[in-house]
């Protein structure tokens, strides 16, 4: 699993609305080469592109994600929250945040990101759009179920099981779920437990890393990416 070195967290991270096809272009302008951001469900079934379970954060909007429809989300304005310079912008579903990756070229990391009780339908239904879509993408999600229920919708696309700690099961988790990497918090990270993922030939990449020597300090040690929101730190051909 081959990964880009720097990856856009939640499309653009502090220089771009989140979860946003604004924050994908700006990616793209800056020179980033790869992109994550998180997928749930409306009412009607419809992935969109948001990290909260409600909308208050990061929209114009009131209430829960789950309770309505994608039409009625599509209405609020989830640019004007980040700055005035982005109202406008709208809540974008999943098929139209991965049609503008595979135009702008961008390695897409999806985050299945189900509500509670609904895990394993977010998995099936975001890895049934994922299957659909052009261009290189990879699915990870913090639940075992909604990755179990992605594999057996989608087997062929590459999953990574994201964590916050290491654990000590890991190996026994990704095996569950047929994850190919692990994502895990740099945070939290230990050179003992990055070294027993290393030795075992998985991938690992580091979540959320706002500073250029925690990132250059990672990719020291062997770290395959590292997610940030400070896009702007780093110069096109280093991405």
């Amino acid at each position: 699993m081959i990964y880009p070195r720097i990856i856009a967290h939640r499309c653009g991270g502090a220089v771009a609305p989140e979860n946003t096809l604004a924050g994908l272009r700006l990616a793209g302008r800056l020179g980033c080469r790869g992109v994550e951001f998180d997928a749930m469900l409306a009412a009607d079934g419809v992935p969109v592109l948001i990290h909260d379970e409600t909308l208050e954060r990061t929209t114009s909007g009131r209430g829960r994600v789950a309770g309505m429809s994608s039409a009625q989300l599509a209405r609020f304005d989830a640019g004007i929250p980040h700055h005035a310079a982005f109202a406008g912008e709208p809540l974008p579903t999943l098929d139209e945040a991965l049609r503008l990756c595979a135009e702008l070229g961008l390695w897409a990391n999806v985050e299945i990101k189900p509500p509670a009780g609904q895990e394993a339908e977010t998995g099936y239904v975001v890895a049934r759009h994922a299957a659909m879509a052009k261009g290189n993408l990879l699915l990870s999600s913090f639940s075992p179920q909604a990755l179990r229920a992605a594999a057996d919708e989608a087997e062929q696309l590459p999953r990574a099981l994201l964590v916050e700690v290491i654990p000590a099961d890991w190996r026994e988790r990704m095996a569950t779920t047929g994850a190919g990497a692990l994502h895990a918090s740099a945070r939290a990270l230990t050179a003992d437990a990055f070294e027993a993922v290393r030795d075992a030939g998985f991938p690992l990449a580091c979540y959320t890393v706002n500073r250029r020597q925690d990132a250059e300090r990672l990719f020291a040690m062997g770290v395959s990416a590292v997610f940030t929101d400070r896009l702007d730190l780093w110069l096109p051909a280093e991405m």
